[in-house]
């Protein structure tokens, strides 16, 4: 990145291969829809090279690049205050062979899983997201929210809560 800032924008094409797969994951787990994530993800390509002279070689890259993320999904948001719903095309088709009965169980419990994380409120799924699915570490995390790490931890413990909650009721409801 520090190349592109100075000017190298070819550079942004090797930080494209390695990031966009990483940013499309966080854009679908939290939009449930593959064109708006391809979509989002070129947007924040796009002000990465815009905004390139911000960046700041203090920070991590990865923190830079979830700042802007966040603040391209907030634009969007901005302009559709839609509830997310999750599409049926990035979930992988039920085989069409008989599956035996733990397979069946599990299948349902990821299906279920999905739902509870779309209920979520927006700012919990983000948080669930960056530190369960992309894996980063709590201060990686403060740092692009602009929080403390406590901070990240209570609303981590708050939002683990909440999905475990929404997916015992689901669980129930299905059950019955």
């Amino acid at each position: 990145m520090l190349r592109v800032r100075d000017g190298e924008v070819g550079s942004l094409g090797s930080l494209f291969e390695r990031y966009h797969g990483v940013l499309f994951n966080f854009f679908l787990r939290l939009t449930g829809n593959r064109q708006l994530s391809e979509d989002l993800v070129q947007e924040v390509f796009f002000r990465m090279l815009k905004y390139r002279r911000s960046y700041r070689d203090q920070s991590q890259f990865t923190s830079w690049m979830y700042q802007i993320a966040r603040h391209v999904r907030f634009d969007h948001l901005g302009k559709r205050q839609k509830e997310v719903q999750l599409d049926d095309e990035h979930e992988d088709p039920p085989s069409t062979e008989p599956a035996p009965g733990a397979e069946m169980e599990r299948f349902e419990e990821v299906l279920l899983l999905r739902q509870a994380l779309a209920r979520l409120a927006p700012d919990k799924r983000e948080v669930l997201i960056l530190s369960r699915f992309q894996k980063l570490k709590y201060d990686a995390i403060a740092e692009i929210l602009g929080c403390e790490v406590g901070a990240v931890k209570v609303r981590v413990f708050r939002a683990v809560r909440e999905l475990r909650d929404t997916f015992f009721e689901l669980q129930g409801k299905r059950a019955s």
